[in-house]
């Protein structure tokens, strides 16, 4: 067994970790490792070969593999240590790093710092307990993504989608492209859940139903999928009975959310943010315990691959000045009412500008973001669910919070 001293330790080679490590390197943090268990750099991107990724971070339109090829670049060109086929199997309180792979066997680290940028899972069947046999013919979006794009197998012909996420619909124009028929996507709620540019270009420009406040009822079929059962549901997402009606597929693709992988965090003690499901940070992404840093999917589940690039810039800047013992208190608390569903970071100083995320309960249209405290108001001809509002206040603005409080609101523009 080796137990190895390293500055940082970066958990995840995705777009988030690869970020991270790059800022690191560059504020002059040389000693970085980066764990990945997968065998290869970049997260989910490689599979995500649509357009849509780049715009406001690199001004270009990219693909995901074009994205993220920019950034292993850099690593290479770095030469900083990722350790692939690597597990991490426990992050202990004291920041020891348990690791095993297949060519060194268990390895500890000892970091002076920790960064996670583990990115989220997808929700499954069993999550949503959805009733019915357990036949072959039931994916996540992810993994129907990966089966088309990276091992280049359909996995039907005949798809029901239920969930309205990006992954869902951009899935829906793949499906449709490789000669599948998409019989409707089903959204449990009365809005889609994605971005608007997704339902425009994946959905409506190719015909494909999109059937708001309804949800699957039942999965018929017994070695393979042979049709789903889909109903109405009320405004407590309870199906409506008499409204089911049955769509034969031989395919249901799950696009139903998805969670921060946090499970290594709670094991190091790290407080969590119960409706985020990400760790609760202050402004450099630092969590509860200090010296632990979370950016990206980790955190909370962004809508652009540019923030959760943006966000772990700001977690490997907490990681420099951690080491550089640059500490600060951040006594100014970030609260929200209840038209705002959560915002990132929890906690800031009020001596730095900082870059704020958010996503609205509901949505609205021609409102305005106002805080009060620090006399803030920014208009939004609309605000959506599905689409993260971003925010950047000053140090002048947020040393305004003379009562150690900031609280976001969402109000409606009168006129």
């Amino acid at each position: 067994m080796k137990e190895i001293n390293v500055d940082v330790a970066i958990i995840g080679g995705g777009p988030a970790g690869l970020a991270a490590a790059k800022k690191l390197y560059d504020l002059g943090v040389k000693d970085i490792v980066i764990l990945e268990r997968d065998d290869r750099l970049g997260g989910i991107l490689p599979q995500c070969i649509h357009p849509g990724f780049g715009l406001h971070y690199f001004g270009v339109e990219l693909t995901g593999p074009e994205f993220i090829h920019r950034f292993i670049e850099e690593i290479k060109k770095r030469k900083i240590n990722a350790k692939l086929n690597t597990v991490v199997m426990e992050v202990r309180p004291d920041k020891s790093v348990i690791t095993v792979n297949p060519k060194e066997g268990l390895v500890i680290y000892h970091p002076k710092a920790i960064i996670f940028a583990v990115g989220c899972r997808e929700r499954t069947r069993g999550a949503i307990q959805i009733p019915g046999t357990r036949p072959a013919g039931i994916f996540t979006a992810g993994t129907a993504q990966r089966l088309i794009n990276i091992e280049g197998y359909l996995p039907g012909k005949e798809i029901v989608i239920l969930g309205s996420g990006d992954v869902g619909l951009i899935m829906a124009r793949r499906f449709t492209l490789e000669g599948a028929k998409v019989k409707a996507v089903v959204e449990i709620m009365k809005y889609p859940g994605g971005l608007e540019r997704n339902v425009v270009q994946c959905l409506n420009d190719f015909n494909i139903p999109l059937l708001l406040k309804h949800t699957v009822v039942n999965i018929e079929g017994k070695d393979r999928v042979e049709s789903v059962t889909i109903a109405e549901v009320d405004d407590k997402w309870n199906p409506i009975p008499g409204t089911e009606k049955k769509i034969k597929c031989d395919t249901l693709v799950l696009s139903v959310g998805l969670i921060p992988e946090n499970e290594l965090a709670e094991n190091a003690n790290v407080v969590l943010d119960k409706i985020t499901g990400g760790a609760i940070v202050n402004e450099w992404m630092e969590t509860t315990v200090p010296g632990i840093f979370e950016c990206g999917n980790a955190l909370t589940v962004f809508d652009l691959v540019d923030y959760v690039v943006e966000n772990a810039e700001t977690a490997a800047e907490g990681a420099y000045r951690y080491l550089t013992s640059q500490k600060e208190e951040c006594t100014i608390s970030v609260t929200h009412d209840k038209t705002i569903r959560f915002v990132v970071p929890h906690k800031v100083s009020g001596k730095h500008n900082v870059t704020f995320y958010m996503r609205v309960r509901e949505p609205m249209e021609n409102v305005k973001l106002v805080v009060p405290e620090i006399g803030l108001k920014v208009k939004y001809a609309r605000a959506r669910p599905p689409e993260m509002l971003r925010v950047k206040l000053s140090s002048k603005l947020l040393s305004r919070a003379k009562n150690k409080k900031i609280t976001f609101k969402i109000e409606k523009v009168e006129g």
